[in-house]
């Protein structure tokens, strides 16, 4: 039986659904951190076994972004991935104010493009947009 949990910050969930995918490890306190910041958690439990994991980050006004959405792959295709979204996307709209508009961005994976085109996503560049840009920080001691 399939039982949907809002704002779940359990790390272990966390970095064993990241596992599963195969992302790159984090570490506790980073896992923490994240999670503490989310504005939105979505976990997908099959009986009581975590499945899936999507969260809106953003300053919740003007932008929002899609992180994680983690589908663990036995599940993949099995349309668990949409009902996340959906329900990251109703959050979004719920909370954006009256006659504004919020943008909704995320970062694909290649080749799961038409994924997200099919929950009315558009891929970057456009005529108006530029491309995404992305910099990853290290640091060292």
């Amino acid at each position: 039986m399939q039982r949907i949990e809002y704002d779940c910050r359990d790390i272990d969930i966390y970095l064993e659904l990241r596992k599963q995918v195969g992302w790159i490890s984090l570490g506790r306190a980073q896992a923490k951190k994240a999670l503490d910041n989310s504005l939105k958690i979505v976990t997908i439990y099959e009986d009581e076994r975590p499945i899936a994991m999507g969260r809106i980050v953003g300053d919740g006004a003007v932008i929002c972004y899609i992180q994680d959405l983690i589908v663990i792959p036995e599940y993949q295709s099995r349309h668990i991935g949409s009902q996340v979204i959906d329900i990251l996307i109703t959050y979004v709209k719920g909370i954006t104010f009256k006659e504004q508009r919020m943008m909704l961005c995320l970062m694909c994976a290649k080749g799961r493009e038409s994924f997200y085109e099919k929950h009315n996503f558009i891929a970057r560049p456009t005529d108006e947009l530029g491309p995404g840009m992305i910099q990853y920080i290290y640091k060292e001691d």
